[in-house]
């Protein structure tokens, strides 16, 4: 997801307080990767980002799908820097395996969505699902995810290409249910309205379930 495809949150979450968004390498007008996209690759170079721009932690996270994964890590790797996460129809790590080989499809999928050319989307797109494996293994290893305010936005309405196979929606929603057990503060919300892009479809109850985590005491 490009910077485009969290347009719908504007101009009302900035009045939650400082937001940081930005496009990871291959995405829209961001370099090309260079190094291996693992989750420690991508979460250094938004350490990165955020030292040069003066941001000082704690932040609340937002990730969406596949940035899911790189949140859960950033979460465990530097817990005293996370004051509270909101995962948005976000990848587990036992998710990994049904995104592989879907690389063509994800591309034409995002790139009709955010009407942008599919060169946009790719680079990004196949550099970080070769290493998602790596990263979900990165994630077993690091420490316990701390005990901070979480939610997990689920939608609701299931992709007609799962319809046909109630195991892997059955799977997902379980998966969607861990995620939100990960934090003893966590919480899940359906998205009623919603497939994979809440933030794009419902984004009044994204940004109600964001300030309501950033209120959190």
């Amino acid at each position: 997801m490009s910077l485009e495809g969290w347009r719908p949150l504007y101009p009302d979450i900035e009045q939650l307080g400082t937001v940081f968004a930005w496009n990871r390498f291959g995405m829209q007008g961001s370099d090309p990767p260079g190094d291996r996209q693992t989750g420690t690759v991508v979460i250094a170079s938004l350490r990165e980002l955020l030292g040069y721009a003066g941001l000082q932690p704690p932040y609340v996270l937002v990730a969406h799908s596949l940035g899911g994964l790189f949140a859960n890590l950033f979460a465990r790797l530097y817990p005293q820097e996370v004051a509270g996460v909101l995962l948005l129809e976000a990848t587990h790590p036992g998710d990994r395996e049904a995104l592989q080989g879907h690389e063509d499809q994800l591309v034409r999928s995002l790139g009709k969505l955010l009407e942008l050319p599919q060169l946009f989307l790719r680079a990004n797109v196949e550099a970080e699902l070769r290493c998602a494996e790596e990263t979900a293994l990165e994630i077993a290893s690091a420490g316990e995810f701390p005990p901070v305010p979480l939610r997990v936005v689920t939608g609701g309405l299931t992709p007609r290409a799962a319809a046909s196979s109630p195991a892997v929606v059955g799977a997902k929603r379980a998966n969607q249910q861990d995620l939100a057990r990960l934090s003893p503060l966590g919480g899940h919300v359906i998205a009623q309205q919603s497939g994979h892009f809440p933030q794009l479809t419902e984004p009044e109850l994204v940004l109600s379930v964001l300030r309501e985590l950033v209120l959190s005491p």
